[in-house]
């Protein structure tokens, strides 16, 4: 079975860091691209990070870059998402999305098929003091 979970989500102070993890199973997650994603209350989802499968350089979103690393582990099938310097506007819901190729075409970083990309059901991430 296809599964794609996320973990490390809290509440953290500003200025802080947390590591998000995006565990696959049901498939090996070196042979796609995964873009982490993040949807604030009441805001659209936007994509932060993606790394392709040929862990070519990472895109970005401008407002984590400097901030935001991404990694791959191979031998647990496992992205990071090594966050830092967190600020209250981070907050919100993460998900990572396995998928074909990243697609830097619009001003965040997205994921595309085909096939249609596997996503996680989130992991909440709350910066406040």
């Amino acid at each position: 079975q296809v599964q794609v979970v996320e973990s490390g989500g809290g509440l953290v102070q500003p200025g802080g860091s947390l590591r998000l993890s995006c565990a696959a199973s049901g498939f090996t997650l070196d042979y796609y691209a995964v873009g982490w994603f993040r949807q604030a209350p009441g805001k659209e989802r936007e994509g932060v990070l993606c790394i392709s499968s040929s862990d070519t350089r990472p895109y970005y979103a401008d407002s984590v870059k400097g901030r935001f690393t991404i990694s791959r582990d191979s031998a647990k099938n496992t992205v990071y998402l090594q966050m830092n310097s967190l600020k209250p506007e981070d907050t919100a819901v993460y998900s990572c999305a396995a998928g074909r190729s990243c697609d830097q075409s619009g001003p965040y970083p997205g994921i595309t098929g085909p096939p249609a990309p596997y996503w996680g059901q989130g992991t909440q991430v709350t910066v406040s003091s």
